[in-house]
């Protein structure tokens, strides 16, 4: 998974629905009147009568509904705008430059801090500490955008380089050239006004969460069936869901003990959802726990264990309620949901549902269904929406794999020498291959790993993944071939887009897609040729297969944070019913038909419901565009491509996607190719 990382100047987004704040919002964004508003651009037409009068107006308005009566008088604003107006197309630019430049400066440096301060909580380097979960937790841009509206940087960029909504963007983006755009991103870095001290709020809520998820393990090895046997290597621990899903896919190759692991971790997750799992048997090897008849016991003596209770989604609502408690301040996009898609994704909320809705009620994945249960010889179960036998690697015993991992990256310092090799295997150049790979560095995982990029040239990205200390295993390899795509990613889109107010991706689906295209060459880095004379097809069967469950979980993800605002005072044990009702409902609406089982609430174990609020529909569109980007790249030199498309920088999703393949975010490529794959 990509670390999310906002901008250190753009306040993180969310809302309200009540008639009260609607108001509050209402009055605040009007103490700049239309009179003044007008007299401003009138006054700055005389002295600059070669001022755009389009983009005047809309900077002036934009800066008007900004300004508080903290800021100064209507009078004085007015002057302020006469005063501060750039109309002179050089000068403008001349402006920009600078400001960019600025800040490359500050949010690079800042990362670096960030990165500095949450090392231990990151990275498997000793014991956490609450003084370092402090120093984790604190966001240390926040107070900048209060000072830059004290200080009027921040007037001075709303009026000079205003905010373009995503439907000005789709509109105009087509039109503009590669400044314009450049400018245009510009003018996203001040859209609203929320105090430090709530943005702050929102950073502890979820840097608890993310605690709480990097440190929720499951000693495998101590898992007991109701009889007594053990079905895991001793020392086998698991992350959930990350590690518990990944070894229930390579559980399919096990012909022996296979479906009887995989039914124990099934049960495992039930638990963790359902939260009446025993805490005691939580990141500790204290204890043996028997999870279908939930019984705990020591030495062999049953002991008592309360569940865990309700801390998992006691997190969720503690992101609601602090990102919820900004919403007044974001008058045009005053929900947490209109942010995370409409401003953030840059895909309307809406959209995204509707395309969900269309590609898992595709008739098409019942016959993918049945084929599988064909494949494995019995009734399908709830958790083969993990099924992992299209792949190659699925007939190649884990063990086998993981012999050849762990030989190769016994420590973190093996992979990140390990990093040119896999780039020319991809077919950059020896010197390509050096050049990105002396911009990543890579750190052991606390959690599952992740990747987090640099915010300035001359920094690198850190690649976090887990490495035993037999070395790193298959699992460990496949997620951190994933992020060594995100960090390839965001080393092209950073050094060499041409201008840095462009650098990045549209979204994070986009990076995901890049991620995923590594991480599906997993086997070919290792050395590991595909015969598979239909591998075409299983690679379509697969890629259907894996949106169907994605977009599931994805689905829950945005039904639930609906759900919290229309219940915006629920408990964390009000929550934890409506999440597993929401998720039966999603999985008897479009799963049940598939699998033949109802009520399953297993849509709702991913982690990321926890600690990464409304980031999990980035997933789907991430498949959708790697399918599009796999199936636009063949017979093509891959490397030159990928360096061509992901230099394109922070165009809106659609727009990238047309300058990347020529055509815009669609499934229709996937389901054409579905139904040859199923003749």
């Amino acid at each position: 998974m990509k670390k999310i990382i906002f901008l250190l100047f753009v306040t993180i987004l969310t809302a309200c629905t009540s008639t009260e704040t609607k108001k509050e919002t209402s009055n605040a964004a009007v103490f700049i009147g239309e009179t003044i508003i007008a007299a401003a651009v009138d006054s700055v037409k005389s002295l600059q009568p070669a001022a755009d009068p389009a983009l005047l107006e809309k900077g002036v308005k934009h800066a008007a509904s900004l300004w508080r009566a903290e800021d100064g008088t209507p009078p004085e604003f007015a002057d302020f705008v006469k005063t501060n107006y750039v109309s002179d197309p050089a000068k403008r630019k001349v402006v920009f430059n600078k400001i960019s430049g600025y800040f490359e400066s500050l949010n690079g440096n800042f990362n670096e801090i960030t990165l500095d301060l949450k090392k231990v909580l990151d990275e498997n380097i000793g014991d956490v500490d609450d003084i370092d979960q402090m120093f984790g937790n604190y966001s240390v841009g926040s107070h900048v955008s209060d000072d830059f509206y004290s200080n009027k940087i921040a007037f001075c960029i709303a009026l000079n380089f205003p905010y373009f909504t995503l439907a000005e963007k789709e509109k105009l983006g087509p039109g503009w050239s590669r400044e314009d755009w450049a400018m245009a991103r510009l003018g996203d870095y001040f859209v609203s006004r929320v105090p430090a001290n709530l943005d702050q709020a929102v950073t502890t809520a979820i840097g608890n969460a993310e605690m709480y998820i990097a440190e929720y393990n499951i000693c495998m090895g101590h898992l007991r069936t109701d009889d007594g046997r053990q079905l895991f290597p001793e020392n086998m621990v698991l992350l959930s869901h990350w590690n518990l899903r990944d070894e229930l896919k390579a559980d399919y190759a096990d012909k022996e003990k296979g479906a009887e692991k995989q039914d124990m971790i099934y049960n495992v997750m039930l638990h963790i959802i359902n939260q009446d799992i025993p805490k005691a048997v939580i990141n500790s090897k204290d204890y043996e726990w028997a999870p279908y008849l939930n019984k705990v016991t020591k030495g062999g003596l049953v002991v008592e264990a309360p569940a865990e209770g309700d801390a998992r989604y006691g997190h969720i609502v503690s992101i609601f309620n602090a990102m919820k408690a900004i919403d007044a301040y974001n008058p045009e996009m005053n929900t947490a949901i209109l942010r995370k898609f409409s401003r953030e994704m840059e895909i309307a909320q809406d959209e995204v549902e509707a395309l969900f809705d269309s590609y898992l009620s595709s008739p098409q994945l019942a016959k993918v269904g049945a084929l599988i249960k064909e494949k494995l010889g019995r009734d399908l179960k709830p958790y083969d929406i993990w099924f992992d036998g299209f792949k190659s690697r699925s007939s190649i015993p884990e063990d086998l794999l993981t012999s050849k991992t762990s030989k190769l990256y016994p420590n973190p310092e093996a992979f990140h020498a390990g990093m040119p090799a896999m780039l020319r295997t991809l077919g950059w150049t020896p010197e390509r291959a050096k050049y990105l790979a002396d911009k990543i560095v890579v750190d052991p995982a606390r959690g599952s790993g992740h990747a987090w990029g640099a915010s300035m040239k001359g920094a690198v990205s850190h690649l976090r993944t887990r490495i035993q200390e037999t070395g790193m295993d298959y699992k460990g390899y496949n997620i951190a071939v994933h992020e060594f795509g995100h960090n390839v990613e965001q080393t092209i889109s950073l050094y060499d887009v041409d201008n840095y107010m462009m650098s990045g991706v549209p979204n994070t689906a986009i990076t995901e897609a890049m991620a995923f295209v590594f991480q599906s060459r997993d086997l070919m880095l290792l050395g590991m040729k595909e015969q598979n004379p239909d591998k075409h097809k299983l690679e379509t069967l697969d890629a259907a297969w894996s949106l169907m469950e994605i977009m599931g979980v994805g689905m829950v993800d945005m039904k639930t944070w609906k759900w919290l605002y229309e219940n915006p005072g629920a408990t964390p044990a009000q929550l934890k019913e409506s999440v597993i009702n929401i998720a039966k409902e999603i999985w008897n609406k479009y799963f049940a038909p598939v699998i033949g089982v109802k009520d399953s609430p297993i849509l709702a174990i991913y982690s990321h419901m926890v600690d990464s609020p409304l980031y999990l529909a980035n997933y789907s569109y991430g498949h959708i565009v790697q399918f599009q980007l796999e199936e636009f790249l063949k017979g093509k030199d891959f490397p030159k491509e990928i360096d061509r498309i992901y230099s394109q920088g922070h165009l809106t999703p659609q727009q990238w996607m047309i300058g990347a393949v020529g055509s815009k975010i669609s499934t229709q490529p996937l389901l054409n190719a579905l139904d040859e794959a199923l003749k």
